[in-house]
């Protein structure tokens, strides 16, 4: 009879190794690529628009169709990472999202725009999820809102840099160059993935593949740990990996009341994510600002937004996804602020600063806690699911903001409309901490005979 070795205590059981580093480093790459090549059109469109003769709905549909390809992406992606694995699922979506983001470069029409934009947002956002899969299977619990954190600051800071990128290169080379640089390092990116990118060994364990895979991974983590001679690995902390993938195993036992919560969350903070992303520098424009102080402003937006994940993540690690609510509630009166009250060009600038940094911050703390709820057998679906569901509002973000700016309603009322997205999300998030709360105290009570509650199978 094969010995079992635990793979879900090995991995609680490590330190910060180089492993594990390397891991997330790796993974902060793609990511920071990631972000560049989705966003970089919102500093592009200023340059774009006039080549094709596009008013702002029309450029509203472009940022929209590309939200709508992540959509597609998420629900696609997902079903392949619980079914051939995260790493070469992620290899080939960054793979492709690279290939399409150079190829936007040589479009000759709005219709071919729109369908490079919506393929190339169908590779993107099939890649994020998977990342934040792998990373929380890797990743100790008190460590894994940090860890998830810190990947997605790789997106807004590949976002930010689209600014400056754009100025420099786009009045000198076009705006096609912005793509081909983008597209040509992610493909870098995606090389250097077959090299260091390693397969989920909870993932291996639980589907009770590669036991030869999982063995010599789990020498790198724990080098001092003598393996038996024929070890079966198993993962004890989540439920046995055997069934196959049903949506309504995303609603069993308390899921069914967080996963429809976590994804009306998530749309509402998605609608004011997305329109942060893709609108801000062309607001700033309608606003007064020039093109270089809208560009710039967008930038710094951009690493505020970091800002506000790093300062929460290890407030999410420590108290659970309770501590997340906090970064909504104070960009409400903030969002009321800059719509009504005469602030001058520098208060607004801080104001949207501030905006920025609240409501990113919190979309952080989202996707840090999204995989967390469902077992490693099905949490590329979990995460994938939950991110497609939230592009209705990535997409409505956007789109509706278009309508709004180009009718003759003062530019600043939209910050208004905004606010009513973080108070739905306030209320979503704080249901879903309190539960998260009792889940994570029934985790340190020595109770054998909780192991049939569904969630407390896969929250970590």
């Amino acid at each position: 009879m094969n010995q079992e070795v635990d793979v879900s205590s090995i991995i609680e059981q490590q330190k910060l190794n180089g492993f594990l580093v390397a891991l997330v480093v790796g993974s902060w790459v793609i990511t920071f690529f990631d972000g560049f090549d989705m966003n970089v059109i919102s500093f592009a469109a200023p340059y774009i628009a006039p080549q094709f003769h596009l008013d702002k709905v029309m450029m509203g549909k472009v940022f929209s169709i590309g939200l709508a390809g992540t959509m597609v992406g998420g629900f696609l992606f997902g079903y392949l990472g619980d079914r051939i694995g995260r790493r070469p699922s992620i290899i080939a979506a960054t793979a492709a999202f690279s290939v399409l983001t150079m190829a936007i470069a040589f479009s000759e029409s709005y219709e071919q725009l729109l369908a490079l934009r919506f393929l190339d947002g169908i590779a993107i956002g099939g890649m994020l999820p998977l990342s934040w899969a792998l990373n929380i299977e890797y990743a100790p619990k008190r460590f894994r809102a940090t860890i998830v954190t810190t990947v997605m600051v790789g997106y807004s800071l590949g976002t930010a840099l689209g600014g400056p990128v754009t100025v420099w290169l786009a009045p000198r080379y076009g705006w096609g160059s912005v793509f081909l640089v983008g597209g040509s390092l992610s493909l870098l990116s995606s090389i250097g993935l077959l090299i260091m990118l390693p397969e989920s060994v909870r993932y291996l364990a639980s589907q009770g593949r590669k036991p030869e895979t999982i063995a010599r991974i789990v020498r790198r983590l724990a080098p001092d740990l003598e393996l038996p001679a024929n070890p079966r690995f198993v993962v004890t902390d989540e439920a046995a990996g055997s069934r196959s993938f049903n949506a309504k195993l995303l609603f069993e036992g308390e899921l069914r009341v967080i996963t429809p919560l976590l994804w009306i969350a998530y749309i509402f903070s998605s609608m004011t994510a997305f329109f942060l992303a893709t609108w801000t520098p062309l607001v700033f424009e309608a606003l007064g600002f020039s093109r270089q102080t809208a560009a710039l402003a967008a930038t710094v937006n951009s690493a505020f937004g970091a800002l506000g994940g790093l300062s929460l993540m290890r407030f999410t690690d420590r108290f659970g996804a309770i501590a997340i609510t906090v970064m909504p509630l104070l960009a409400i009166p903030l969002l009321l602020l800059a719509a009504f009250a005469d602030l001058g060009s520098d208060g607004f600038l801080v104001a949207s600063a501030f905006i920025t940094l609240f409501l990113i911050g919190g979309h952080f703390g989202l996707h840090s806690i999204a995989g967390i709820f469902y077992p490693s057998a099905y949490r590329s679906n979990g995460t994938g699911w939950a991110t497609s569901v939230a592009k209705i509002g990535s997409i409505a973000g956007p789109y509706l903001a278009g309508l709004i700016l180009a009718t003759s309603l003062p530019v600043r009322n939209i910050f208004a409309v905004l606010a009513i997205c973080p108070a739905v999300f306030v209320v979503c998030i704080l249901i879903i901490g309190r539960m998260h709360t009792k889940i994570l105290g029934r985790e340190t009570e020595p109770a054998a005979g909780e192991a049939d509650l569904v969630v407390a199978q896969g929250a970590r």
